[in-house]
Formats: C-alpha cells, structure tokens, sequence
C-alpha cells in the first residue's frame, strides 16, 4: 500500500468513527442540563418584590412594573407605606389607576405586603401602637380589594423584635392572645372585601416558630381567608424550607422565595442573599411544592437594590427563576 493510499484509509475510518458518534450527540443534546437549570419544569409564578428596586429614589412605580415585565416576571408584589404611591394618602380612585397601568404594561399584581407590622404591631404592649397597626392592616386589606388583588401579607404579631429597640418584649401567652384576636377581627372585613389575609412565617419574631403552630393558628379561624404566606429564608437560620411545605400543604396561598446563607453568623437582613447565592435547596422546595399542588406566585424578597446598574438584579433574579422553575434546561 503507498503512503497515499495508507493516508486515505485513516481519514475514512476516523471519518466513519465520528459519523457513529453523532446520533448520540445530538441525543445529549436533547436531554435536560442538570447545570443549565431543573430538568423538571414546575407550572409555578415568578414574581418579585418592590423592595428590590430602588424605588422610589430612582425609579417610579411605573418605571418599576415595565421593568419587571420586561425581565419576564409573570407578577410584582408592592408595599404599603405611609408616604407613597400605596400609603394612606391614596384612595380607591388612585389604586384603580396602578391596577390600570399594570394591565396596560400586561403585569399582574401578586400581592400586598408591608413593613408597618414592625412599628405598629398587632401584639404591642402599647396600647396606641396595637390599634394604630390594626387600622393599618384594615387599609393594606381595603387597599388589595380596590386593587383588584387577593393576596394580602399579615404579620399576627411578635414576642420579641430584635432590630427595634422601641419593641417591649411581649409574653407568649399574651402574644397569641393578641394576634388570635386582631386576626379575628381583620378576617371579618377580609371576608366582606373578598381579600385573602396569608400569615407570615417569621421566626425572628419568636411567634409561630413550627409549621404545626402555623397550622393550628391558621386553622383555627375556620375561614377561607385566613391562610399562609410562607417565606422560605425567615426560617432557615435553624430550619429547612423543603419540610415546612408539605407540613403547611394546601394551607399556603402565597410564598416568599428568599435566599439564605447558613454559613454566614449575621442574622441581620444581611443574611438575605440574592437567588441562588446562598444555601437553599430549590430542587427539593420546589419539588416539595409540586407535591401539595401549589401552583400560585414565587415572590423573590431581598431588601438590597443595587447601588449601581439596578436593574441587573432584577434580571438576575428572573434569569435564576427560570433555572428553578426549568423554564432554562
């Protein structure tokens, strides 16, 4: 055989070999990148908090909700303050306008939330602070129902708050008396306004501390509008998020997708990371979710806007969403 001959030869073979070699390319081609995101796709909602943005300094609330759209958030939780575009300076006629400029950018609303549960508990010890907090609450619930949405964010109250220092300790007994009470009242209103008042797992609190205290507190009101908002980072200093969920089941009306680090010693807010930078188990927590047949919004809560170019962890957070859910595989 010449030398020419010979050469031809291996190029053939060595061409047959990588021939053979390409129907299972392009079969792991196909299937699923366990690194790309979740192999398994999850028919669940991604939204975001407000807080996440740096509203209102550099960003109107309009600004705000077409940028969420535009990173293919399905939904965007607000706040209510005293001071702004959900405060009680508005009315029914400006909170008909924000659920209009919502449809027109084609986002919806997937919750209330607020961060006056804090200086005006429903629990407090001061009398004043307590009835303030309920008639607060009675405006967020008033505020949902004039916006056309169901879901309402309550904290029932706290024995203890350790970033206040204006906070009197409240005994547990009293604590639980308390927040029964306030909630009883607020689901009177709730049941009028067709709002649905979703309790918070909090744990830094020190009230509510077990899925199983949230179930028996929950329940005990017997009334469809009372239900969870379940926060997977207020209870993973010492817990999982995986196996609160299917303790809580078809109890959760609305979720807090929050990342946590247990490697961290700060349990500030600090200890709040961005999406899948801390040491959460998505795979089982949505998983976990899948199962009890949850099929509603995963709000990502962080309370750290970015200084600079902001509008990078608003896509961070959609892009990590998408890995999650395995909208990405």
């Amino acid at each position: 055989m010449t030398r020419r001959n010979a050469l031809k030869a291996t190029l053939a073979s060595v061409g047959a070999a990588a021939l053979a070699f390409e129907p299972v390319r392009a079969a792991d081609a196909s299937r699923p990148d366990p690194r790309r995101g979740s192999p398994k796709r999850y028919d669940m909602l991604k939204s975001i908090n407000l807080w996440a943005f740096p509203y209102p300094d550099r960003m109107n609330l309009r600004e705000c909700l077409q940028l969420a759209k535009d990173a293919g958030f399905d939904g965007i939780e607000l706040n209510y303050d005293l001071d702004n575009d959900l405060s009680p300076k508005s009315g029914a006629q400006e909170y008909q306008a924000i659920r209009r400029m919502a449809d027109q950018i084609g986002i919806r609303i997937s919750g209330l939330c607020s961060f006056l549960f804090w200086p005006y508990p429903l629990t407090s010890n001061d009398t004043t602070k307590r009835e303030r907090g309920l008639e607060l609450a009675g405006k967020i619930a008033q505020a949902a129902h004039d916006l056309g949405v169901e879901n309402v964010l309550i904290v029932p109250g706290a024995v203890h708050i350790p970033w206040r220092n204006d906070h009197e300790p409240v005994p547990n007994d009293v604590c639980d008396q308390r927040a029964k009470a306030a909630v009883g009242q607020l689901a009177k209103q709730a049941e009028k306004l067709k709002v649905s008042l979703n309790i918070e797992n909090i744990f830094f609190n020190g009230y509510l501390m077990t899925p199983m205290e949230m179930n028996q507190f929950v329940d005990g009101f017997g009334s469809d509008h009372v239900r969870v908002h379940f926060d997977t980072g207020n209870i993973s200093m010492f817990q999982h998020a995986e196996h609160w969920v299917p303790i809580l089941g078809k109890r959760t009306k609305n979720i807090h997708f929050k990342e946590f680090t247990k490697k961290g010693t700060d349990y500030s807010l600090e200890t709040f990371r961005p999406l899948l930078d801390g040491t959460t188990n998505w795979p089982a927590v949505t998983e976990a979710l899948d199962k009890v047949g949850y099929r509603g919004f995963l709000t990502f809560e962080y309370f750290h806007p970015y200084a600079h170019y902001p509008e990078a962890l608003i896509h961070h957070t959609s892009d990590s969403l998408d890995r999650i859910l395995g909208r990405k595989t």
